[in-house]
């Protein structure tokens, strides 16, 4: 059973396609004073067709096909308007650099992005849920710890799920007198169809008994597990068991993706660096004159399989400490140029020459400093499974983990980023890994998540 519409995307990008087409018609309308004629729609029609297709492609980079995209009308304007300004730059440029179709639309054009972007925000913010709204399904949670919580209270309070927590159980309560007859009472007495539960919890063998004979009376079981996991895109770290890792993680090569993967590294880290080459003098003249130190620093950090690797920078410090930020004796500081370096990843462009190398890959989990590394390992349970992969210049938890600790350790948000690293890991495959690369682009288009 799915908790929220798997063809949701596919339902947002046909109603985006639609009123695309309808905008097209309402601003011929508009401009002629008049419907237009069957000619002057397709005349038209033609080189937009091209247009959307672009657009559709950078609402997908935007975010905006993701399956949590109906539920943020509070950001949904302001997401809608920067997007509407990256397709206002693209079809002033389609139009007037690439005059193929022989019509520059400038009233046409500039009377369409209004039209458009007023139709597109109605349907998401309120057209889709005509569409796209399915019954809702009362539903029990049986678990324990804060991610009970957190599913409670995002399911509940959003309507793109097809469920309704009625009720949370702790099983942390579960050997108290009479209290499964007073939960099979409220699951028959509510019209509950769904119980979400923690397989993996201690707790939970004695009251399986009493949650049987539910199956013969048309009452769905689903792992809390795998409910979490759909919905936040990361592995709840507190309900793992090493039977988890068993049964979903494996080294096994897998021929045609590992082929496939290594192929994007070589030919996009090759262009892409023969690119960045054009840049490298003047990092080089800023650095000089910002402080005059040197242009480059080499890191060590912890690649594939434990291994150390050494990776090549572009120096954003006032020097190199090597990571170890609590022994240091002088203070190391950010340059005035090494902080436009960091915002602008332009300091990361030197380690392309390690994907060709094959010590990074394009995506995959952040190579860690091989002290922050240690002091994880010994805090952080299963925090060495990450270095089964080989680690990238950008990953799942880069796109999705807003608070990833930089140059200094914090225990707490490095769990939090392992658990998107462990969804990657298991779900690793190239459409996941377009996908990441495809969401970096508008990190590095904003200057976001450093």
């Amino acid at each position: 059973m799915r908790f929220f519409n798997r063809k949701e995307p596919l339902v947002l990008l046909l109603g985006d396609l639609f009123f695309f087409l309808i905008s097209l018609w309402l601003t011929l309308l508009i401009r002629n004073g008049e419907a237009p004629s069957e000619e002057l729609f397709y005349t038209h029609l033609t080189p937009f067709a091209v247009l959307f297709a672009a657009w559709v492609l950078v609402f997908y980079i935007a975010g905006l096909y993701e399956k949590h995209t109906v539920i943020l009308k509070n950001r949904l304007p302001s997401v809608l308007a920067r997007t509407q300004l990256t397709n206002s730059g693209l079809a002033v440029a389609f139009f007037y650099l690439v005059p193929f179709f022989g019509i520059t639309p400038k009233t046409v054009l500039f009377i369409y992005l209004f039209v458009s972007f007023a139709l597109i925000l109605f349907w998401r913010m309120y057209g889709y849920f005509f569409v796209g709204r399915r019954p809702v399904n009362n539903a029990i949670l049986i678990g324990s710890g804060e991610e009970m919580k957190e599913l409670v209270n995002e399911v509940n309070n959003n309507p793109v799920y097809n469920l309704r927590f009625i009720s949370s159980v702790d099983l942390n309560r579960s050997d108290e007198n009479g209290f499964w007859k007073e939960i099979v009472a409220k699951i028959y007495s509510e019209g509950v169809s769904v119980i979400a539960i923690d397989l993996a919890n201690d707790n939970v063998e004695p009251i399986l008994p009493h949650l049987y004979n539910m199956i013969f009376s048309n009452v769905n079981f689903i792992d809390m597990h795998k409910i979490y996991e759909d919905i936040f895109d990361r592995v709840p770290l507190s309900l793992l068991r090493y039977n988890w890792f068993m049964e979903n993680i494996s080294t096994t090569p897998r021929a045609v993706y590992d082929l496939l993967k290594r192929l994007m590294d070589v030919s996009l880290s090759f262009i892409l660096f023969a690119v960045s080459l054009l840049a490298y003098p003047f990092v080089w003249l800023f650095i000089k004159l910002d402080d005059g130190g040197p242009l480059f620093i080499v890191q060590e950090r912890i690649g594939e399989g434990n291994k150390i690797v050494k990776i090549l920078k572009f120096r954003s410090m006032s020097r190199d400490d090597r990571g170890d930020y609590a022994g240091a004796k002088e203070p190391n500081t950010v340059t005035k140029v090494g902080r436009f370096l960091r915002k602008s990843r332009i300091d990361e462009l030197p380690q392309l020459i390690n994907v060709l190398k094959g010590d990074l890959s394009l995506i995959g989990p952040r190579p860690e400093l091989p002290a922050l590394a240690r002091k994880y390992s010994e805090e952080i349970p299963y925090y060495n499974v990450r270095h089964l992969v080989r680690p990238g210049l950008s990953g799942w938890a880069q796109i999705y983990h807003d608070r990833h600790p930089h140059h200094g350790a914090d225990t707490e948000e490095t769990k939090n980023k392992l658990s998107y690293d462990l969804y990657y890991i298991k779900n690793r495959s190239f459409l996941l890994d377009i996908k990441i690369a495809l969401r970096t682009l508008k990190t590095l288009v904003s200057m976001a998540g450093r």
